[in-house]
């Protein structure tokens, strides 16, 4: 049976690719989700993304209950503000890795600072879109 993993997304995840290229890379999250579909045919992955608050709260109460065996969440920057979401996590079954793109440690200080990680199985920052196979390893 093929193990279930959701791969959610916040705000501004959708430009990657031509968001900050020197911060972020030059590829869309779309080849990311082709790349880690190909190299890991066993595995289930749903992606969702979404610029709200309140839909990313929303798909973790969806899927966090039993519905996948692990959620990679990349909060944007809500992961530097929202309590909500920190909320939401520990409130579901489902194990959560925080994931970051860039190294949040060597940005600006306000990055520096996570809402979500304590939380969390764990966190894998500053890797680029290679974050998400790293994150999906550790699940598998």
């Amino acid at each position: 049976m093929a193990k279930k993993i959701s791969i959610i997304n916040g705000p501004n995840l959708n430009l990657l690719g031509v968001r900050e290229p020197g911060i972020y890379g030059n590829s869309s999250f779309d080849k990311c989700l082709e790349t880690l579909a190909s190299r890991y045919p066993d595995v289930e992955i749903s992606y969702f993304q979404s610029n709200s608050e309140g839909a990313i709260i929303d798909e973790l109460h969806r899927v966090g209950f039993g519905e996948v065996e692990g959620i990679i969440l990349n909060a944007g920057a809500y992961t530097h503000t929202s309590l909500a979401i920190a909320d939401a996590i520990s409130a579901i079954n489902t194990p959560v890795i925080e994931v970051h793109i860039s190294n949040v440690h060597a940005r600006e200080e306000i990055r520096h600072r996570s809402m979500i990680s304590g939380v969390c199985r764990g966190v894998i920052a500053g890797f680029g879109l290679d974050s998400y196979r790293l994150a999906l390893e550790a699940f598998i």
